[in-house]
């Protein structure tokens, strides 16, 4: 039996790892029970998404990323600027990039989505070379990237211990951003994130006003505050208010950005990097397509 016409153009990468166990049994069963309406493979590793994408590259249009924020990462880095499209089935944990777009964890409306063709531009933020979807940054978010990617489980209340321990060892940064043409600002921080989209995941809006087609990125400055503060910065980052803090700057802009401090644990989509050196950011305009969702609210 084949599959419509519509559904064989799309590959699903399905990423076996990613996500909580019921979530993740669930749709691969469901990905299982439906082997013969569309195409799918099983992906162990960053590489191994890689060659399978290079290898389908002419026979399909759209790819959907099945698997966490990384996952997503992997398959967007493959498609940025070749025209094809981008498609997410969300089963990890933080799902940052899939929330801001729409998608849901539902083979069946996302199969709707697929027949129906709809495509948006959106714009990627490039740091050093290395594609963010959605947000990056070093101090403290950074440091939790790097304690999380050591731990053996996943889910958000092994995230929320690790942020938790992570912060209370937390001291400020020292960082220098430069914005094209204006004069470097010496700050120090406890975080500095650069967003593509309004949140990290778990639905944690670091960035209110971020909206990753305006062809521009947002910087979130944190200056240190008081520890016992931190229940209230949780709390405003999950109610969308973190603008009303003293202790919190943005900056939109769409001309290059470049960080220096002596920090070099960074992160990118929630994935631990390492910076040793000058860090450049771009944010490049329309630079991949993705498949329009139904719940999708950006047009």
């Amino acid at each position: 039996m084949r599959p419509p016409e519509s559904v064989s153009k799309a590959l699903f990468i399905l990423n076996p790892y990613a996500g909580i166990p019921p979530v993740k049994f669930i749709i691969t069963k469901e990905l299982d029970r439906r082997r013969n309406e569309l195409a799918c493979f099983k992906s162990l590793s960053v590489d191994e998404s890689g060659t399978l994408i290079r290898q389908n590259f002419n026979k399909y249009d759209i790819f959907i990323a099945a698997g966490g924020d990384g996952t997503v990462h992997t398959v967007a880095s493959q498609l940025k600027g070749s025209g094809k499209i981008l498609g997410v089935l969300p089963i990890g944990s933080g799902n940052g990039f899939a929330k801001e777009l729409g998608f849901r964890t539902n083979i069946r409306s996302l199969l709707k989505d697929i027949e129906k063709n709809q495509v948006i531009d959106v714009d990627v933020i490039e740091i050093n070379g290395n594609l963010c979807l959605n947000v990056a940054g070093v101090g403290l978010d950074s440091l939790v990237a790097h304690s999380f990617d050591k731990l053996k489980t996943r889910g958000f209340w092994s995230y929320a211990g690790v942020t938790i321990t992570t912060f209370f060892r937390l001291r400020p940064i020292k960082v220098t951003v430069t914005i094209e043409d204006e004069p470097p600002l010496n700050k120090e921080l406890f975080v500095l994130t650069i967003a593509n989209t309004r949140q990290f995941g778990y639905n944690a809006f670091i960035a209110g006003n971020a909206r990753p087609d305006d062809g521009k990125m947002d910087l979130v400055l944190i200056r240190p505050f008081p520890k016992w503060l931190f229940p209230v910065f949780v709390y405003r980052l999950f109610t969308g208010t973190l603008n009303k803090s003293k202790y919190v700057e943005y900056i939109s802009t769409g001309k290059k950005v470049t960080i220096r401090t002596d920090e070099s644990r960074f992160h990118i989509d929630g994935e631990p990097v390492n910076f040793e050196e000058e860090v450049s950011v771009y944010i490049r305009k329309d630079a991949l397509k993705v498949l329009k969702a139904k719940h999708n609210k950006l047009n």
